[in-house]
């Protein structure tokens, strides 16, 4: 097995383009093809995650969140990766398998080119962001594995020069709101706060009976009146925040400009934007930009989608959903260089099923393993559509 590794990495293009990810896949020609002794083979799982507490933003609460495992079979080796879907993404556990069932790597041969693969991938349907990354982050698993190499050395990154994690407070009952407080204390360097309701200075004034940690929050599109808006930044200004992320309804891209504009404090995209097509269109409406795998496809499209946003001089966080280690210890491979970061999201559910990258010091850092760094840690049922 190792010689047809060393053969099939003397195969591979090697090269990094300076602004573009890494190539990842290659399609076979024809005769090459026939030549190959093994093919990618795709199953994945449904999997439900449990929340430590109850999770609330402006517009919804909920205690699980629904996921769809992937593994890709290749060589004797397994690439995994992940599905995450939250309410608003609008993609379920029944949406995402049936796009897996459409999914036939069988024409392409893991390398580091990744142009057709990803083409071949959004061509089948339109949106399934998190189906799409679910394959994404499973093919870069595999890729690293095959070289013996975790991926944020094939980015040339220093996983070390990263920005501390925030580690998220819902909307909630003072009571609760102090004890997630107490929780993080010791263990995070920066707190993000849920708001976009009624009570987003009793909130904020529970977590300062509690610490005067640097505090980033979130309205989720849940603030309507600029003015009002700009009244409330100035006012947390002052309590020690240092960043705003969605602070209007994604669509009023004027109203969100004009604050940006007058506010103090960076604001953030996030529900604006989706994928690398929406990055030009937001310069000079908001400071920066927060990239989430499951919203652009996975890893290959968040790399394109830094550079481009540092090339036109934004900021750049990496955000989550709620995630297993899988998807976290993706994102924690590209994201050194940044400016914030939200990986927590695998810190706040009960039942992880595998092991990656590790908070430490407030800080999630990638794992030395190849690939995006995981293995599981429960043995995992996978099903394909031959099953």
């Amino acid at each position: 097995m190792k010689q047809n590794r060393r053969h099939f990495l003397k195969m591979s293009a090697m090269a990094a383009a300076s602004l573009t990810a890494p190539s990842l896949f290659s399609a076979c020609t024809p005769s090459r093809k026939k030549q190959l002794k093994a093919t990618m083979n795709l199953s994945w799982k449904p999997y439900n995650l449990q929340l430590n507490h109850t999770f609330t933003i402006s517009g919804f609460s909920r205690k699980t969140t629904p996921i769809v495992l992937v593994k890709i079979e290749y060589d004797g080796l397994e690439g995994y990766g992940e599905a995450s879907l939250p309410p608003y993404l609008g993609e379920t556990q029944d949406s995402v398998i049936e796009f897996l069932k459409k999914v036939d790597l069988s024409a392409f041969t893991p390398s580091r080119e990744m142009e057709e693969v990803i083409a071949y991938l959004d061509g089948i349907v339109e949106g399934n962001t998190a189906a799409k990354a679910a394959v994404d982050i499973a093919l870069h698993d595999l890729v690293g594995k095959i070289e013996e190499t975790p991926w944020y050395k094939i980015y040339g990154l220093d996983k070390y020069k990263v920005p501390d994690t925030t580690f998220t407070i819902g909307i909630d009952t003072d009571d609760v709101v102090r004890e997630k407080t107490r929780e993080a204390l010791g263990r995070f360097n920066i707190l993000k706060v849920k708001v976009g309701g009624p009570d987003d200075k009793r909130m904020i004034e529970a977590i300062r009976s509690e610490t005067d940690l640097p505090l980033a929050v979130d309205a989720n599109q849940g603030w309507k009146d600029r003015r009002q808006a700009l009244d409330m930044i100035f006012w947390m200004k002052e309590r020690g925040v240092v960043m705003v992320e969605q602070p209007m309804p994604k669509e009023d891209l004027d109203s969100i400009a004009r604050l940006t504009e007058e506010s103090p404090l960076p604001i953030f995209a996030d529900e604006s934007i989706q994928r690398l097509s929406d990055v030009e269109r937001l310069k000079g409406i908001f400071s920066g930009i927060n990239i989430k795998l499951m919203k652009c496809t996975g890893m290959h499209e968040a790399w394109k989608m830094r550079e481009l946003v540092q090339s036109l001089g934004m900021k750049v966080m990496i955000g989550c959903m709620t995630e297993t280690s899988c998807a976290i210890s993706a994102a924690a491979q590209l994201y050194s260089g940044m400016d914030f970061a939200d990986l927590d999201g695998a810190l706040l559910i009960g039942n992880d099923c595998f092991e990656g990258a590790t908070l430490e010091r407030g800080k999630i850092i990638a794992s030395d393993l190849p690939g995006i760094g995981v293995k599981p840690i429960q043995e995992l049922t996978f099903f394909s559509y031959r099953d």
